[in-house]
């Protein structure tokens, strides 16, 4: 990772994999950092009336990612913000440069398994999983996204940490603008 100094004068976004902990972490930190926090997934639910799920049913992945794309302009004129899009938010090309700078992004990192691991926890349905073999899904979208999240500004490893560990880190990162809390 270069030596890039974190920025948080702009959105704090957290990026990883399904189950990696954006959302939950997300809320922690804007409670610490006393900054207002969006989930994509909620927003989009919000504004469409239905969930994630039934958005990608009735209209695809690719009506998804081009409202996760208008989201994230519209975003990126907002006062800053700690933001969680959704795990293929980065497949999106330019959504990244939109917010950082002036933003940072850190990618909360977490292997296919571990993820799969917690995702079995979970009450949410991850419609890019809904197929015969979730594992192998997951293994592939990471194969797919892992070098676009080598692109954030700062990466944690989250798979043993607790939820608090990992809000803290990202505090830390936040306020210290160190680089590569892992």
């Amino acid at each position: 990772m270069s030596e890039r100094r974190l920025q948080i004068e702009g959105h704090l976004v957290l990026v990883g994999l399904p189950g990696a902990g954006k959302s939950t972490v997300g809320r922690g930190v804007a409670r610490l950092l006393e900054r207002p926090f969006l989930d994509f997934d909620a927003e989009i639910e919000r504004r469409v009336g239905c969930s994630v799920a039934r958005y990608f049913a009735r209209y695809g992945e690719r009506a998804f990612r081009e409202y996760e794309v208008r989201l994230t302009r519209e975003l990126a004129a907002a006062p800053p913000m700690v933001l969680s899009p959704g795990g293929g938010w980065v497949t999106n090309p330019g959504v990244m440069e939109m917010l950082s700078p002036p933003g940072c992004i850190v990618h909360l990192r977490l292997p296919p398994e571990a993820a799969m691991r917690r995702i079995a926890r979970s009450r949410i349905v991850r419609p890019l999983l809904q197929e015969a073999d979730p594992g192998a899904k997951m293994q592939r979208l990471w194969e797919a996204r892992s070098s676009l999240y080598e692109k954030a500004n700062a990466v944690v490893d989250v798979e043993k940490l607790t939820t608090q560990q990992v809000t803290e880190r990202v505090v830390q990162l936040a306020r210290e603008g160190t680089q590569g809390i892992g």
